[in-house]
């Protein structure tokens, strides 16, 4: 088996349906929320260069300046978590609520980064391979629970959220790119850094990323490259954590008695919830996550309990 065998084998997409509509959605969004589990990335090798190297080469950092940028600024951010008190410690918790109210659709794409996912060649030059080496075909198994969608609807589903999400994030990156300029006055403040300036810097980022990111998804399902793959395990956690059992089998509940989250006519003439929060361990453990995928998912299912509760039919 070929090196890039063995690396295809790590490459998978967990969608994970949140919701379900009572009534026909508008066309140009998505049908339901569901939240991917992007895991469509290499692992990355230290690159090895031979002492004779130029000096530009030598100087630049390991990974790339952008990658460089990317960590020292995570690394400065969490400086602000570990600060005792002041304003260090006030931006870095106002900061992480703003996190927990952006889209998890957008923080999911963010997780993708291009540059370390399968390349697809073009179709004109897949024909001409070079003498002794194998092309072999991309394809990325999409996993899904077959008892709450079929494979064709999951690789719709998927296709929508891409067509809805590249033109949002392109208007996003340069729409906070504009704004970035006119927060130069917070510069004469003392002491504290500009941090509008910062945030303005740090969306018109975010969208990019995820405008990047939806592209080279829109490139994997215009060459065929994700093929729907059911998964029985990944139904039996939808049947154990379903919001309608939980509430059924409450205890202290009357057969009775509606279930709050069906009582309302409202919310259950739009969408309906799939999942509680308790099936977030379970869903790790059935695919083998990792702990921090937990707080993505649990963002994801919190996000979709309120857009499912405010009553709107977009979600």
């Amino acid at each position: 088996m070929s090196i890039s065998s063995r690396s295809l084998r790590n490459l998978r997409i967990i969608a994970v349906p949140l919701t379900r509509p009572k009534i026909a959605p508008r066309r140009d969004a998505p049908a339901a929320l569901t939240y991917y589990q992007f895991q469509i990335g290499y692992p990355q090798h230290p690159v090895q260069e031979s002492g004779g190297g130029s000096a530009r080469s030598r100087w630049r950092p390991e990974g790339g300046l952008m990658k460089w940028i990317t960590t020292k600024a995570a690394d400065t951010w969490a400086g602000f978590g570990k600060a005792k008190g002041g304003w260090k410690l006030k931006v870095y918790q106002g900061g992480e609520r703003l996190v927990d109210r952006l889209d998890f659709e957008e923080l999911a794409l963010k997780g993708i980064d291009p540059s370390l996912g399968p390349t697809i060649a073009r179709s004109d030059m897949a024909s001409q391979s070079s003498q002794g080496v194998e092309h072999e075909k991309i394809k990325i198994p999409l996993l899904y629970p077959p008892s709450i969608n079929s494979g064709a609807a999951t690789l719709a589903e998927l296709r929508a959220l891409v067509a809805y999400r590249t033109p949002r994030h392109r208007k996003g990156f340069y729409l906070w790119m504009i704004i970035a300029p006119f927060t130069a006055p917070f510069m004469i403040i003392p002491v504290v850094p500009n941090l509008p300036f910062f945030f303005c810097v740090w969306r018109s980022w975010s969208h990019y990323k995820a405008y990047r990111a939806s592209q080279y998804l829109q490139t994997l399902l215009d060459n065929e490259a994700l093929v729907p793959e059911a998964s029985d395990a990944f139904d039996g956690v939808y049947r154990e954590y379903s919001p309608r059992k939980v509430a059924i089998t409450s205890p202290g509940s009357s057969k009775d008695e509606k279930p709050e989250s069906f009582s309302n006519s409202n919310t259950t003439e739009q969408h309906e919830l799939l999942l509680t929060r308790d099936a977030v361990p379970a869903i790790l453990h059935t695919f083998n996550l990792k702990p921090t995928s937990g707080a993505d998912l649990l963002r994801a299912v919190e996000q979709a309990r309120v857009r499912v509760s405010s009553g709107r039919g977009i979600l």
